[in-house]
């Protein structure tokens, strides 16, 4: 294996354990210049992506290049500038390959990859309401829904959706100004323009645009001066009849520390939910993935796939990858077992990834409490409500007794937990929100890192 090809397969591995917005930033201009006595030599284009890859991801690149090839035992970093090489630093993989730098083609104008299309989204009964309200906002924006707020947990597609949204809207309204950011850009704009004095040139940027479409807005909870600029600008373009989309990992009503006026706001529109595939469409996806990347892969393989990944979309895209990147290195598909070595890292059973501390920390994170407060004597609603949905997970993901139960959340009596479990289970049995807001915490316990 040459040295292109042996990076080429790395970056094939790595963007799927990192950001897509982080694996553009800091992998671009990155390349193997030299190989010797177990030792690899990767070039960096400048001295500060040199510090953050090696403090943020060598364990991952060191570990990613001795899965490849077990001779090398040690990475260095050295900076090579962009215009001193003899010869171009980015690695590119053909133009069928969907999955690789698709975060590099967008468009700087609006934000748009144009790969993400509708003709490219699979529809399932997971996330058909979805489709169809996106569709509906395209034929006729600010008319149908509006604002159209898309939720679901990570990794199921819906910035796919949004950006399908964009691309279809250009498509068939060129004179509509469309915009796509996340939440985090929308925060750094606001925080940039009142650092350097110009907040009105960012309220008239914005207030010029036909289509907004932000991702992940529950990143705005708790920051109060996004909110502030965030509501203004919903309010001036709703009154415009402008579009504005949105996505969450959570329904509105479920994100803490959004101010009331913005929930309302975002409640006033149509709320579309995309849940997780079945075995079919899990399917169907790897199957039109091949067929973009043109590939053959043993319909054992893709179903054995399709079998131990069933929470996100993402997660199947790297599965595939992974396969088709050991097919183009070795010339040669691989059998059943060694795709299941292949994908080890990635197909792995749930008892194995879960811990009580994990439980914790997402049930925390996701109502936007301390840690602290589950041990804690506190009876404030925001926090017992907490307290007994950790309790409840406790009991039927790690299936603990009550008395242990009881001992990690502050050495309460085990009938706490029995009253706290038997009372989340009763609500889940009427209340739709409560599953809906489960079923999102599960998938963030889940979530391989």
């Amino acid at each position: 294996m040459t040295k292109e090809e042996l990076w080429q397969a790395v970056l094939a591995q790595i963007q799927f354990n990192i950001s897509p917005a982080n694996f553009a930033t800091w992998f671009k201009n990155t390349e193997i210049v030299d190989m010797n006595s177990g030792q690899a030599i990767i070039s960096i284009p400048n001295n500060f992506s040199k510090e953050w890859i090696s403090n943020k991801y060598h364990k991952l690149i060191l570990k990613t290049l001795y899965s490849l090839d077990s001779e090398i035992k040690e990475v260095k970093y050295e900076v090579v500038r962009t215009g001193l090489k003899t010869k171009p630093a980015t690695i590119t993989f053909p133009e069928t390959d969907q999955l690789e730098f698709q975060e590099l083609k967008i468009d700087k104008k609006n934000n748009l990859n144009p790969r993400y299309t509708f003709e490219n989204f699979v529809v399932g009964s997971f996330n058909e309401l979805s489709f169809a309200a996106a569709q509906a906002v395209c034929k006729n924006p600010a008319l149908t829904y509006n604002p159209l707020f898309v939720y679901g947990g990570v990794g199921l597609g819906k910035t796919h959706l949004l950006q399908a949204i964009g691309n279809e809207i250009i498509k068939k309204f060129p004179q509509k100004k469309v915009k796509y950011l996340t939440s985090e850009k929308f925060t750094s704009e606001v925080i940039s323009a009142i650092r350097n004095h110009n907040i009105e040139n960012l309220k008239s940027t914005y207030r010029e645009i036909d289509v907004l479409i932000i991702d992940d807005i529950q990143f705005i909870a708790g920051k109060e001066k996004t909110q502030e600029e965030f509501f203004h600008t919903f309010n001036a373009l709703h009154e415009k009849n402008k579009q504005v989309v949105l996505s969450s990992d959570r329904p509105p009503a479920a994100i803490s520390a959004l101010e009331e006026r913005l929930c309302s706001r975002f409640e006033g529109g149509m709320i579309a939910d995309i849940a997780l595939p079945d075995f079919e469409t899990r399917m169907a996806i790897l199957k039109m993935k091949i067929q973009e990347k043109k590939a053959d892969i043993d319909p054992k393989i893709l179903e054995y796939i399709a079998s131990n990944i069933k929470k996100n979309i993402r997660e199947l895209e790297g599965a595939l990858n992974q396969i088709i990147t050991y097919q183009k290195v070795n010339n040669c598909p691989p059998d059943l077992e060694k795709t299941k070595t292949l994908l080890k890292n990635i197909i792995s059973t749930p008892a194995r990834r879960i811990t009580p501390k994990k439980i914790i920390q997402n049930v925390a994170e996701f109502y936007d409490i301390k840690e602290a407060d589950f041990m804690s004597s506190s009876r404030k609603k925001e926090v017992v409500r907490p307290r007994q949905i950790a309790m409840y997970l406790f009991r039927q993901e790690l299936v603990s007794s009550y008395p242990f139960i009881g001992r990690k959340f502050g050495k309460r009596d085990h009938t706490t937990a029995i009253y706290a479990c038997e009372k989340i289970s009763q609500e889940l049995e009427k209340n739709n929100k409560l599953k809906e807001e489960i079923e999102l915490i599960k998938q963030l316990i889940y979530k391989n890192k």
